[in-house]
């Protein structure tokens, strides 16, 4: 039997549009004049769809620019630990997935939350007097965005609103957004190691407020905050807690999970102590339903972080403000002594274009001005990448008005 055959036609007029045509050899289901003639429909995005936004993807995607050829490049954008293949995954995990995969037990489709012995041992390793975890409390999925993304969903409907940290990871909006959720940005402070701004996230919250979500350890910004703060949030709002780099935590810091410290504010984590027994029934029913995540997320620390922050502590014009945890450090370009560039936009491409050093924008996390940079990559590539945004800052860099006196110090 012939096949049948779709035809997709672009009319530039019509960008919104997808003319769908079908064929279908040997036949015709229209009846009178229209027999014999191709049936047509006109096949437009849902909803969802034109309200999905990401604004990494719009702005890396909008770069032009091209490395400089002489350079090799490197990219200080990527937040993936295993690209540069310093971090390998420990081989007991590659045994254990090599003995699962053997066992034949697994070839078939798990259970929607994941199989219990699986729950039960996450629920085991996390388990404490202040966050009792039982298996029913953890549901398995594939990826840390799609466990956010069910949170949503379980959490707030189309007309409500989340309050979501600036700068934060883009995911949250790009998601919120395409499900009608409004989503209030609640500044973090840079000059207090990233800490939430309380008064202004208080200014936020009204009825229609249906979580607060807190990254900690912190994507941009490697923050990580104290049990002092965290216990300051506590009686906001219900919280999405997103604790995907909780293990990734620098000898100075600790890490303090948000379910730990509460036995009656509702909390929701991601990637570690998931507590759902303050929601009740109705909400656990509904993340089962939903197939929500919670996973372990084991990364062993990197020691790049104190060498970058002193290397590009060091370069004028520059502001990095020290990490504690996760895989980031957030940089300040006082725009001020780059007078040729715009915003950070043009500052990073500029970079890219001279010295094949690929960095982030903070503009994508909502703050302008910054820079992110990714420390997992291997040492002697840090200290090239270092050397190379130094160089370029002393090329570009101009003494602001009134300010010669200090530049010639």
């Amino acid at each position: 039997m012939d096949p049948y055959m779709i035809q997709l036609h672009d009319h530039g007029n019509l960008p919104s549009v997808l003319d769908v045509h079908v064929n279908i050899p040997g036949r015709s289901s229209v009846p009178g004049k229209m027999k014999g003639r191709k049936a047509r429909w006109s096949v437009r995005p849902s909803d969802m769809s034109n309200k999905t936004f990401n604004p990494i993807r719009a702005i890396v995607d909008s770069m032009k620019v091209k490395p400089n050829p002489n350079k090799t490049t490197i990219a200080l954008s990527i937040g993936d630990p295993t690209v540069f293949g310093n971090l390998p995954t420990d081989p007991e995990v590659t045994q254990a997935i090599k003995d699962a995969l053997d066992s034949g037990k697994y070839n078939g489709y798990a259970p929607s939350t994941g199989y219990l012995s699986s729950r039960e041992e996450v629920a085991s390793y996390y388990r404490c007097p202040e966050a009792p975890l039982e298996a029913k409390d953890v549901i398995l999925t594939s990826g840390c965005s799609q466990a956010i993304e069910l949170c949503l969903a379980v959490l707030a409907n189309p007309g409500q609103n989340i309050l979501v940290p600036r700068p934060g990871f883009s995911l949250y909006r790009t998601l919120a957004e395409s499900m009608g959720i409004e989503v209030k940005l609640y500044n973090l402070l840079p000059e207090k190691f990233w800490e939430i701004d309380l008064k202004q996230l208080e200014s936020l919250i009204d009825e229609k407020t249906a979580c607060l979500v807190v990254n900690n350890p912190s994507n941009p910004c490697g923050s990580v905050f104290s049990r002092s703060h965290l216990q300051k949030i506590l009686a906001v709002c219900p919280i999405l807690a997103d604790e995907i780099y909780g293990d990734m935590v620098f000898s100075d810091s600790k890490f303090e999970p948000l379910a730990t410290l509460s036995s009656n504010v509702p909390i929701l984590c991601c990637g570690g102590l998931a507590s759902a027994d303050i929601f009740g029934n109705e909400i656990r029913d509904g993340l089962v339903k939903l197939t929500l995540k919670s996973i372990l997320h084991r990364t062993p620390q990197d020691p790049n972080a104190d060498l970058c922050y002193g290397a590009l502590a060091a370069i004028p014009g520059l502001r990095p403000i020290r990490p504690s945890g996760a895989m980031y450090l957030m940089v300040g370009i006082e725009m001020e002594h780059f007078p040729e560039f715009e915003n950070d936009v043009e500052f990073t491409e500029q970079l890219f274009a001279e010295q094949s050093v690929h960095c982030l924008p903070a503009t994508c996390f909502e703050y302008p001005n910054f820079f992110r940079v990714v420390i997992t990559i291997p040492e002697v590539m840090m200290l090239e990448a270092c050397s190379r945004i130094q160089e370029f800052c002393e090329q570009h860099y101009h003494c602001a008005e009134g300010s010669q006196e200090e530049c010639d110090k």
